[in-house]
């Protein structure tokens, strides 16, 4: 073992103390830093990332990452429906949604909001999610694009009342249960999920295929009766991008039952909160914000369950990036790149605040949420990772 080995041996057994102190006073926030620490985990050992999976489509014809994408929403969605069926099994027809689902007010701007995030990842190199795992990783771009993501949503909040008074306050909320029953709203997504995927086999058609990655050459049998294989397989090799994608859907599950879907943004807002307050120009009064699920940045207090969550992903690709011998302080070779993952997150920022979430809050737990806002967020990512790779390609 190196010197990076034992760092992240060392850091796993940091993130175990945490969570054992968290637990002794508030349990609540200990569970939400590990779930915190395994998807940035997860994400960093299979490099699952929302910007390769749009921008490999048109940059490389590669529908991996998309593929796994797809997987993950395909598992959630069973799981989602389970849960949120527990909670409105028989009201269908009064109008109630799910408690704390990402079912969000439909209209114009979510497909606006979609298209300036999704040109936003693509020029920054990464989703913002994909962002906090690479930070862990040692990448400075992400924290570039951390920090204007922070600014992007901090203009948004300057915006926030005219958003609302005059448009988004107007638009319907449609939980396609509601309008289709459960067994039509389960039957048309996964319809949209198979249709999306025979699209993406069509775009890889007449791509020679490469030869095979090691993540898929994985051999169960291997890491199960023998410990080398087992380090070898969880630790230092890549995770298949499916397996990645199944697992992150099946704690997002369980995230969901213990009492919300993942989501990043809401903690993020609060942060950009505290550095506008910081630099003496506070957003006006945004009390409206609990009608949006960054309602979160209305929480008082330093420790939250946000900033467990962000901060566990955080760490946990850190943890990730040690035990695979991966990590170290990353800088670009063209200092130009600062500058796109500056104004990529500027994009990303202000389209997750307009949407109410990320490409996690507003499309990977929306689409499960049987929200049609996240179908509509989803599509738009499309259009916009599509504009996004003809900006690159012109600026390389």
């Amino acid at each position: 073992m190196n010197w990076r080995n034992w760092g992240g041996v060392a850091a796993l057994v940091v993130a175990i103390v945490g969570a054992a102190s968290l637990s002794q006073a508030t349990p609540r926030l200990a569970v939400f830093w590990l779930f915190g620490l395994s998807f940035g985990f997860i994400m960093q050992r299979s490099r699952f990332c929302f910007a390769a999976a749009f921008r490999n489509l048109f940059l490389l014809r590669d529908g991996r990452v998309m593929k796994g994408v797809l997987a993950g929403l395909a598992v959630a969605t069973v799981g989602f429906a389970l849960v949120m069926y527990d909670l409105v099994p028989n009201n269908l027809d009064l109008g109630i949604r799910p408690f704390n689902a990402y079912v969000l007010p439909l209209g114009l701007h979510i497909l606006l909001a979609g298209v300036l995030f999704g040109v936003g990842m693509v020029v920054a190199g990464s989703c913002f999610p994909g962002a906090l795992w690479r930070i862990g990783e040692g990448y400075t771009t992400a924290v570039a694009i951390l920090f204007s993501f922070l600014l992007g949503i901090g203009l948004f909040f300057f915006h926030w009342d005219w958003w609302w008074g005059s448009y988004i306050s107007q638009m319907p909320y449609v939980w396609l249960p509601h309008s289709l029953g459960w067994a039509g709203a389960l039957l048309l997504t996964f319809t949209v999920l198979a249709i999306g995927y025979l699209l993406i086999h069509w775009r890889e058609s007449g791509v020679k295929s490469a030869a095979k990655p090691a993540c898929a050459r994985w051999k169960i049998a291997t890491i199960c009766h023998k410990l080398g294989g087992l380090k070898r397989g969880v630790f230092t090799r890549a995770w298949p991008i499916a397996l990645a994608g199944i697992i992150l859907a099946v704690l997002n599950i369980l995230l969901y039952l213990f009492e919300r879907p993942w989501g990043t943004t809401g903690e993020v807002g609060r942060w950009s909160i505290g550095l506008l307050n910081l630099i003496q120009l506070p957003p006006p009064d945004i009390t409206t914000l609990s009608e949006s699920c960054i309602a979160p940045t209305l929480d008082s207090g330093l420790l939250t369950w946000g900033l467990m969550l962000n901060g566990g992903m955080i760490f946990g690709g850190f943890i990730g990036a040690l035990l695979a011998g991966e990590f170290k302080i990353r800088l670009p070779r063209q200092k130009r790149r600062y500058l796109q993952a500056f104004a990529g997150g500027l994009l990303m920022g202000y389209g997750a605040g307009l949407a109410g979430g990320c490409a996690i809050g507003s499309f990977f737990s929306a689409v499960p949420s049987l929200g049609l806002n996240g179908f509509v967020f989803g599509g738009a990512l499309v259009v916009g990772a599509f504009l996004g790779v003809q900006v690159i390609k012109i600026i390389r």
